[in-house]
């Protein structure tokens, strides 16, 4: 069952991946730490729908950081046709897909160059895997990872010989102690990617061994939802609403809707009734006898989450919970008919083994 997966071959290409790019990785991030301070911005872009969720994803983490004391950068998720519009001569651009004209317009306007595909960007990172949901993947590790640790570089400039990563620094192994080189720190930041990517090996390998039979009855579940006419319903908050629009975008081929997609009717009923509100009034638009749903969060605890879960099992829904930490009170209460738990408390990691996990959830249906 751990072969059928593909928990191997996601663990060895993870290692791998990173093996080969860690020192790559601190390099980049120590050069869109000088864009960032000369008043840079992050671009993202993207060209299918899978692609457009990692642009949202990456924009949320960098504008929204979840780490407590750290400063929240400019990041927007754009189409590849407006980059010519917005494009500055100290932004980053970041290219999910293979984009080779618009990251080429970036290059000519004095940009940073990112892609994950081959389109002639500076830096170029290509996961060895044919597997596109593994590649997707490591790619959602590798922009966390870029995001956690541009701030050490952010920091050491703005601290001089100083280094000292304060109540943060469970996010920087090795960091703790004072560098006074940036050859030191680069190094240093090196073996952090390495130890990150470690984690999260380990961290994907747990969530799909130790939910193997959950995943395999979520999967019987939706199949049986999709094959009785049904659809699917997907949400989240933050970096977990991407995930949810990544869901929609790996059922393509059944009826699904994003609940994180409509700005009208999120703000509606955020403004008039309140944010815990802002999933369960769709589900009460949209939700059926027969349909599923599938939900996302990093805690267990969002309120919102919780009460679109009540709702569609009052509509004989089927309902799937992804969670971390320990499931909170979705696992506690057994809020959803399956509650696949990520056993951990770092929110990047967290959703990178979701990711993993919802996409193991689509190959099982589709066999």
């Amino acid at each position: 069952m751990t072969h059928a997966l593909g928990t191997d071959e996601r663990t060895e290409a993870n290692a791998s991946f990173f093996r080969a790019e860690a020192e790559r990785v601190a390099s980049l991030c120590h050069a869109m730490a000088e864009r960032f301070g000369r008043g840079g911005r992050l671009l993202a872009f993207g060209d299918t729908p899978a692609a457009r969720s990692d642009v949202r994803h990456v924009a949320v983490e960098f504008v929204h950081p979840v780490i407590v004391g750290k400063r929240a950068l400019p990041a927007l998720g754009l189409e590849a046709d407006q980059v010519g519009l917005l494009a500055e001569p100290d932004d980053i651009a970041m290219a999910f897909g293979s984009l080779p004209d618009a990251v080429a317009l970036a290059r000519s306007r004095g940009c940073l160059t990112i892609a994950f595909a081959p389109s002639g960007a500076e830096w170029e990172f290509l996961p060895p895997s044919r597997d596109p949901a593994v590649r997707q993947e490591l790619v959602e590790t590798l922009y966390h990872v870029l995001w956690e640790l541009v701030h050490v570089f952010l920091e050491h400039a703005e601290r001089g010989r100083t280094h000292d990563t304060g109540a943060s620094s469970f996010l920087y192994p090795f960091l703790g102690e004072a560098n006074t080189d940036l050859g030191g720190v680069l190094e240093d930041v090196r073996r952090s990617v390495l130890a990150k990517s470690e984690e999260i090996g380990e961290l994907r390998a747990q969530t799909l061994t130790e939910n193997r039979d959950e995943l395999a009855a979520a999967a019987a579940d939706l199949r049986a939802v999709f094959d009785g006419g049904g659809k699917l319903l997907a949400l989240g908050n933050g970096g977990s609403a991407t995930d949810a629009m990544d869901v929609v975008a790996d059922f393509a081929a059944h009826p699904c809707i994003d609940l994180t997609a409509d700005s009208a009717i999120l703000t509606a009923i955020a403004n008039d009734i309140g944010p815990d509100a802002i999933f369960q009034r769709q589900v009460i638009a949209y939700g059926r006898a027969g349909d599923a749903l599938v939900a996302l969060s990093t805690s267990g605890n969002s309120r919102n989450v919780i009460e679109a879960l009540a709702e569609a099992r009052r509509r004989g829904m089927r309902t799937i919970a992804l969670v971390g930490y320990d499931g909170g009170r979705v696992a506690a209460g057994q809020l959803a008919d399956h509650v696949i738990v990520t056993r951990s408390e770092h929110i990047p990691r967290i959703q990178e083994a979701q990711a993993g996990a919802y996409h193991v959830l689509c190959e099982l249906v589709e066999r």
